[in-house]
Formats: C-alpha cells, structure tokens, sequence
C-alpha cells in the first residue's frame, strides 16, 4: 500500500492566522486551560494567574474581582448575571468568573511550555457574556488573545446570549521555541457590564488531516481473511511524515503500538471489536513527543464470531422461529446461517419449552362517575402462576403503577404478558353511567311582583346545587320550592351536582313586564268635609317602591304645587288644592307623577283634574 498526499495550496502564512484547525489535533498539551476540578464552590487558594486582578473569597465577585468558581448561580448573585456551570459535562468542573476592572488590561497571564519548534498549533477558548439576555445599556467583553506580547487574535463584541462562545486561531511556533506567554487582555471598561466567563484554553498541534478510510466500521468473518489499513494524509505539511500505529481494545484507552509503516495489517481473526488509530508528526523526533503530534480517526474493526450459542425459554403452546425453521419443543437445535456480511455462522440453541400455568389476575374496574367523563379506571391488584416479571397492556396502553387511569366507558381488552410469553387475555367492559338531567320547566312570562316558583326536577338524586338571575346566585339547593320575585326580565339558571359529582345545568327565560295599574279621579273638592280633600293617583302597592315626583300645573303651565318622595297611595301627601297657601280657584289642572317600581324603574304618568269647591 501507498502513503496517500494530498496537496493542498494555501495563500495564507502560518505564522498566524484568525482560523481553526482544517486537519487533526492532538492532544491538549495545556491542562491547566481547564482550570481543574472540585467540589468546593470557589478554589482555594489564589492560583494567581490575573495579575492586577484580585482573587475572591466571597460571591458575587465585585469590579476588579475574578474567582475559580464550579457554579455561579449563587443565591445573592447579581440579577443582571446567569447562573452557570463550566462548558463541560463535568458537574464539579471549574471556570474562571470575571468582573472587569474600571479600566481595560490583562485579566489572564500563563507561561505554556513544552512546545515543539517549527509546529502548527490551535488555540482556542470558551468565552460566555455573564450578563442576562433581557438586560440593555451594559458594556460587551471585548477580548484580545495575545503570545509574547502580541496580539494574535480579538473576540470583538461577546455578545449576551446566555451561550458559550469558542473563539480560536493557528500559528507556528519559530526555530528553537519551546515556550510562549499566553495573555488575555480586557479592551473594555468595567463598572456596567462587561462581565465574563472563561473555560477550557487549549493548545494542540495541528496537522493534515490523518485518516483511516473508510471510516465506517469493517466487518470481516472469524475465518475470513486479514485486511490492511492505510494512513491516508491529506495536505503536504509534513514532507516527510514520521507514523505510528496503535490498536485498543474500547477505543478510549490502554493505546498499544503496534506498527510505524504506513499501512498495517490486521491479521487477528479472533472473534471481537478492535479500535485503531495513528500517531502523525513531521519528524520521528516529534513523533515521540506528546505535545508535537496529532492523531488520526479512530478505525473499528468487528470479526464476526463463526460460532454462537443461544439459549431461551417460550411458553408451551409457542412457536419459535430459528432462521428458516420453527420449534416448539424442548430442546437442542444447531443451524447453519448466513450473516448480513457474508459469514457463515453455526449457532446452537437451546430451548426450553416452559408449561403454561395460566395466569390469573385480581383486578378492581371503575367506570367513569359521568357520562361524556373519562374518569374510569382498571387497577391490577395481583398476578399469580404465571412466571415473573410481567408486562401488562390495556388496548396497547401501558400501566402507571398497575394502574390504568382516565378511561371513558366502552370495552378494553387487558393482556398480561410473564417473562416466557405465557399470556393472559381479558375483556373488561366499563359501563356508560345513567345521564345525569335537571329541567326549570318553560319559558315564563310575568308581570311585576308576581312571584315564580324555584324548582327543578332531575334525573338522578341531586346533592348541591345554585339558582343563578341577572348573573348572580339568588339561592343553594335549600330553597327548592320558594317563592322568588324577579324584577327584571333575564335569565334563570339552575346549576346543580349529583351524588357521584356530576355537573347539569338548565335555563329558562323569564320575561317580566311593567304593567302599572293607577287610578286617579276627575274631580276633587278640597272643601274640608273629609271627602276628597286631597289629590294623588294611586297604584298597585306591591309593585311601587314610592313616587320620586308629584306636580300640579295650571293651564298655562305654571307650577301650583310641588312634591318628592312621596308614599305611595298616602292622600295626606298629595294636593290639598292650595296655591302659595290660598285656596286655588275651580278650574281644570294638569299634573304630572313619576313612580318609581320596585325594580327601581320609573313610570311616568300624566293627566288633568277638575277643581270645585
């Protein structure tokens, strides 16, 4: 086989460039960059890598402030922060919590060492705004990356969006350079915002991309034939490139070398899973070292086992289907077949044909308290001879806690399933309850101040219940059968409950009409004799609350006497035929009256009356 490279022209020099990585990383060489671990919430002590800045002991971290912290979500955090945890699903994973200083500068300094000269790197950082999305008018982080003083790399705004941010680049590192100073400098004031976070800083070399193909796993037969994996690189980065293959048996760790060509045969056909992957560096040299390498796809390999042996267990009265044939005694059975790859596989089974014990149940079924209601249920109490543990359905829905909840009426059928497939079947029918009715009778029609009856009949026992007119509660179920006056014309309502909770209502209308009778004579003598003496239109009592109104005009329209709030039906308080104290003269005069029903509308009523004496 051939070491396969692509070449690939790039415009650009890798002294630095605001990229990520196009081909493979290695390892982290910059294990700090996570800031470690532990339960503690804030790290104790000052690990002293924010010159300028001060350590906290205390939360929330004040202007000038910055802590090693494995959750901010402290309960006397700022209301304008988020509370979170480091980007990683570590749970007691540290980050760096940031309150910027009043002036802009350094809030992160560290010395990397254990560079490779003349290496590509990837750098990058998780950076998050600590500040609330719904919070405005707060100043945005703005970071520069900088090594050995230069700037390298600049976040811009970080914008507040409650996300972490990955920002990164490449560079190379110069002949004889083995260590660099890495900083990160603040560009905006603090005081209002500019609140950060930063977790997970990492250098790792980056090279061409190394890889395995195809990268799906390979399948070959336990007598089949060994296969060759090829080291294909992509890009000329490295002319001359130094390999080292490695096999693991989970393909996360315990690495083995194995081989340094460029393609290496897998010769092991033993039955089982193997992981591969490649070390890649430019030189041999570089190669031995961790922090100058990178490291290709994971390769997995499966050979497929010729032999295999099964064993189950069926209910007596079952079928068991064994590739092309079917069993249903006890027993031992060999088979040849055929995988999906190819692989001719001799499989033995042994089978054990169980007695069907028949199971029982004991089941309590409630059916719904109301028609139209979905409150019925079937509860399994017990399941006996069968063979545990079971499975239970109720037309194909499964059990809360043998439970079966919120069934309307109709039929089910209950199938209980042991652990061999001996099943049980059960139909079980949840009855419709009887309706649950009330009726007010017809539509009324009324006049003022007569009464209606408050009744309604129902099919079922009644238990509570509210008599409802002009929106409101006039009466409970006590006073089934009084009497009621209605005023005005609305609707009456009866809402009412039976003994299992069903609900029922029913309305009438209930018209009511102002009929008010007066009479009101045509001649009165106000002469003293007993008879007469005053004037005042009378009414029906029991549907007038008073009169607010009572006048007498002359002919040509002059007010001769004048009343309010007067009794109704009280002569004493209408006209005694006196003007301004005199005697008025015979004649004819006009009156006007306005009562007031004891719905609190007003009639208003007009006429003339005679005068003699």
């Amino acid at each position: 086989m051939r070491l396969i490279i692509l070449l690939v022209i790039c415009c650009q020099t890798l002294d630095s460039q605001s990229q990520s990585c196009s081909g493979n990383l290695g390892e982290n060489i910059f294990t700090n960059g996570d800031f470690g671990r532990g339960t503690a919430n804030i790290l104790t002590p000052d690990p002293k890598i924010a010159p300028g800045y001060i350590y906290g002991s205390f939360t929330p971290p004040p202007d000038g402030v910055y802590l090693i912290t494995n959750n901010s979500d402290w309960s006397n955090k700022y209301p304008t922060w988020i509370g979170i945890k480091d980007n990683s699903p570590d749970p007691d994973g540290y980050m760096m919590v940031i309150n910027a200083s009043y002036t802009p500068g350094i809030f992160y300094e560290q010395t990397v060492t254990g560079l490779c000269e003349n290496t590509l790197y990837a750098f990058s950082a998780d950076v998050i705004n600590m500040v609330r999305t719904v919070i405005t008018d707060h100043t945005f982080p703005n970071v520069s990356f900088l090594l050995d003083d230069v700037v390298k790399y600049n976040t811009g705004d970080i914008p507040q969006s409650e996300k972490w941010n990955t920002a990164g680049f490449t560079f190379t590192t110069k002949p004889g350079q083995f260590s660099l100073k890495l900083t990160l400098r603040n560009n905006a004031p603090g005081g209002n915002g500019n609140d950060l976070a930063i977790d997970n800083i990492s250098f790792r070399a980056c090279g061409p991309q190394a890889l395995i193909l195809p990268e799906k796993t390979e399948n070959i037969c336990e007598d089949g034939n060994p296969i060759t994996l090829n080291a294909t690189i992509e890009g000329s980065q490295y002319p001359n490139p130094a390999i080292q293959w490695q096999i693991s048996p989970n393909g996360q760790n315990d690495w083995t070398n194995v081989g340094q060509n460029v393609s290496f045969q897998h010769t092991n056909l033993k039955a089982g899973y193997y992981y591969y992957r490649y070390l890649l560096a430019a030189t041999p040299q570089n190669l031995v070292n961790s922090k100058c390498r990178i490291i290709s796809n994971t390769k997995v390999i499966f050979v497929q086992p010729k032999f295999y042996n099964y064993a189950d267990t069926i209910c007596d009265g079952m079928v068991y289907t064994f590739g092309k044939k079917t069993y249903t005694r006890t027993g031992i059975y060999v088979d040849s077949l055929q995988s999906s790859i190819g692989c001719d596989s001799i499989i033995t089974l042994r089978l054990e044909v169980i007695p069907d014990n028949k199971i029982m149940i004991d089941r309590t079924v409630t059916s719904p308290s109301c028609q139209k209601k979905s409150d019925g249920s079937v509860s399994i109490n017990n399941i006996y001879k069968g063979y545990p543990p079971y499975t239970s359905f109720l037309n194909n829905l499964a059990p809360v806690n043998n439970n079966f909840n919120n069934l309307s009426d109709g039929s089910y059928v209950l199938k209980v399933i042991d652990r061999y497939g001996c099943n049980l079947k059960d139909t079980i029918q949840l009855v419709e309850p009887p309706p649950y009715l009330v009726d007010l009778g017809d539509d009324l029609h009324l006049i003022l101040g007569q009464e209606v009856i408050l009744h309604a009949s129902s099919t079922l026992p009644t238990v509570s219940g509210q008599f409802w007119f002009e929106g409101q509660v006039i009466c409970d179920l006590s006073c089934d059968g009084d009497p009621y006056i209605p005023y005005k014309t609305s609707t009456l309502k009866w809402v009412a409950r039976s003994e299992r909770g069903c609900l029922a209502s029913d309305s009438i209308q209930v018209i009511v009409d102002n009929v008010v009778k007066t009479f009101a004579p045509n001649i009165f003598t106000p002469n003293g004799d007993g008879i007469n003496d005053y004037f005042l239109p009378l009414t029906n009592k029991n549907i007038v609350k008073g009169i607010s109104s009572f006048m007498i005009f002359d002919r040509f329209g002059g007010v001769v006497y004048e009343a309010k709030n007067l009794f109704p039906n009280d002569l004493t308080q209408g006209w005694d035929g006196t003007r301004h104290g005199l005697p008025a003269d015979q004649g004819i005069y006009l009156y006007k009256v306005d009562i007031v029903l004891i719905n609190d509308e007003t009639v208003n009523l007009a006429g003339d009356i005679l005068l003699l004496r």
